[in-house]
């Protein structure tokens, strides 16, 4: 097992880029972009990063000249000849060759385009445009470069025992998490590359959790770890396809179907596999009362904005409208998980839904009270898909505090999509 703090201590670029595949990403964005790859490849789609927490002053932290050299970096990227015969030949969720020749043939000849970086202020301005399939893929390498660029900031000024010291505490906090979750129950999976404290620290905690986890740990959403780890790839769509769809909706009836266009092409790209509703782009409640009726046939929901257990008590009064057994159904939480909440929610729902969890952040990045002036404490960075043709995206969210888009949008959307008042809550990462 690598000695991180060694690592650390010793780091190189050219050992220890930050990213270091171009499958070192979330497995979901792999299924969407083959996706996008034959429904809408020729959509040009604006995506930009968003530091919602403005007190973390990135661009007076990271120096310019590492961030675009390790930028530049994810560019030289290709797909490695193993890579592709992992993608092309593993079985994934029960199936084979999930993805098809014309697709893996595209992303082996694959570049990521070129970004735009501008310092303003205290902050960065980093943007990406281009075709859609290409675009998209840049969004967690560069969420993992910026969040471990400002670990390595903190850390750098660190002395070795000081290092080790610092990752014996977290991997503690980590291995005593794992205890508490031991005793349950459970279907838990990493979803944690994003906002990831480093590389190096998220393959280390996926060894512990299949460690101290077993059969309960069921795979993680990082396509390179989970191949060297052998283990499951888990993921399936997330809120950048409605948002595209919606934006190119030429009329307020065909935003009003956005969201349900979107899975009948999901259902026809993926044969019927891979049927998980994230229903919360545009307000779960009025997703559910307009879902047509095929939708409740699906495998389940994951639960991703607002309050977990008013969301998932509403897929459940859904299901049991629409003549289905919630106790057949699947529950994916996914929204600022630490132990705690993931034992008060197994412990609600178990017995009325089969309940897993997408654990991210608090899994991956849970540095919280290990150094001075918790400055490793993870923070809230996204990279969002902001525009498509030229006209603006929007988000809802059951959380208005994850609301994105210009106001007058927002309002439109409100309306279309029947979203009244809303509790806005804590952004927990």
């Amino acid at each position: 097992m690598v000695e991180i703090a060694t690592r650390v201590y010793n780091h190189k670029w050219k050992i220890d880029p930050i990213v270091r595949s171009l499958i070192d990403t979330d497995f979901y964005k792999l299924l969407m972009c083959q996706s996008v790859f034959h429904d809408k490849p020729d959509v040009d789609v604006t995506f930009s990063l968003i530091n919602r927490t403005t007190r973390i002053p990135l661009a007076e932290l990271i120096d310019e000249g590492e961030l675009r050299e390790q930028l530049d970096h994810v560019r030289s990227l290709r797909l490695s000849r193993g890579e592709s015969t992992w993608l092309r030949g593993n079985m994934f969720y029960g199936k084979r060759q999930m993805f098809r020749p014309d697709f893996m043939q595209w992303l082996e000849n694959l570049q990521l385009p070129p970004y735009h970086l501008e310092r303003k202020g205290n902050q960065y301005e980093l943007t990406f445009e281009g075709k859609w399939p290409e675009v998209m893929l840049w969004e967690i390498p560069a969420l993992a470069v910026l969040m471990e660029l400002r670990g390595r900031a903190v850390l750098d000024r660190m002395g070795r025992f000081e290092l080790q010291i610092l990752y014996a505490r977290a991997m503690t906090k980590l291995w005593e998490k794992i205890g508490e979750l031991r005793q349950l129950d459970v279907r838990i999976a990493d979803f944690g590359t994003r906002r990831r404290h480093s590389f190096l620290w998220q393959d280390w905690c996926v060894q512990a959790m299949i460690e101290g986890l077993g059969d309960k740990f069921v795979g993680t959403s990082n396509c390179l770890i989970a191949k060297r780890r052998e283990v499951e790839a888990i993921g399936t769509n997330a809120h950048e396809l409605p948002m595209v769809y919606a934006a190119l909706a030429d009329s307020d009836a065909e935003l009003a179907r956005a969201p349900y266009d979107v899975l009948a092409d999901w259902h026809k790209e993926h044969s019927g596999n891979l049927r998980i509703i994230l229903p919360d782009t545009y307000g779960t409640a009025g997703f559910l009362k307009n879902a047509p009726d095929w939708l409740a046939g699906w495998t389940g929901i994951r639960v991703d904005s607002g309050d977990p257990v008013a969301g998932a008590e509403m897929a459940i009064d859904w299901w049991k409208s629409r003549g289905e057994d919630p106790r057949e159904k699947l529950v994916i939480f996914s929204d600022g998980l630490d132990v705690d909440r993931i034992v008060a929610l197994q412990r609600k729902f178990e017995g009325r839904v089969k309940v897993s969890f997408g654990w991210g952040t608090l899994l991956t990045n849970d540095f919280r009270g290990l150094v001075a002036d918790d400055a490793l404490a993870p923070f809230s960075l996204v990279c969002k898909a902001v525009a498509a043709n030229g006209r603006p995206t929007v988000k809802l969210s059951d959380n208005p505090r994850k609301a994105m888009g210009p106001s007058d949008e927002i309002e439109r959307y409100k309306r279309v999509f029947g979203v009244g008042e809303q509790q806005a809550m804590e952004v927990v990462v």
